[in-house]
């Protein structure tokens, strides 16, 4: 671990290589897991907001869990998530003709149709952040279903911070990021 500005950081995320394999895992992380994906208190709004638009991408089943349980949930311990259908996909996935999970809102984002990419855990993943009231904790999140990533991120030489470049930043910041490769560069050596 290592400090940056106001987060601990764990040296995984230089150390271990990682890049989506959709192909192998067909999205299992929007499908599996017993929690939605968790969301930031701003983004609740941005959900509201891209909701009308996204709509038309969605699936029946999505759309009747959102309209019954609202475009997020927020859990007995008050943290706020996508909201699933019947305990398990992600209300807003998605499938393409080959059965990949995908995300309506990130469709909609690669149509034009929003500046909204996705939840940022969503766009962070495999990293994820623990916010504490001094520091935020940034770690790497193991999931057996993400093997497949970890052998093509190994293969291709990317290690998971520069997987998850575009989504640090929007989290952190581009000087943030400047100093995270300079940390990056002299642990290398």
């Amino acid at each position: 671990m290592f400090q940056l500005g106001k987060t601990i950081v764990s040296e995984e995320i230089i150390q271990k290589d990682f890049v989506c394999n959709l192909s192998a895992c067909k999205g299992a992380c929007c499908i599996d897991g017993e929690a939605g994906a968790p969301l930031e208190k701003s983004e609740i709004q941005k959900l509201e907001e891209v909701y009308p638009v996204i709509k038309s991408y969605l699936r029946k089943e999505s759309i009747e869990a959102i309209e019954k349980q609202g475009v997020y949930i927020k859990t007995p311990n008050g943290e706020l998530e996508t909201p699933l259908i019947n305990g398990a996909d992600c209300a807003y996935v998605i499938f393409d003709e080959k059965g990949v999970a995908l995300c309506a809102i990130e469709e909609a984002y690669n149509q034009g149709e929003t500046d909204w990419k996705k939840p940022l855990s969503c766009h962070l993943y495999p990293v994820r952040v623990q916010e504490y009231t001094e520091f935020a904790a940034i770690n790497y999140h193991r999931w057996e279903i993400c093997d497949d990533a970890c052998t093509l991120g190994k293969e291709l030489q990317v290690p998971i911070y520069k997987f998850v470049k575009e989504a640090l930043i929007r989290k952190f910041g581009e000087d943030w990021y400047l100093e995270l490769e300079k940390v990056a560069a002299s642990l290398k050596k």
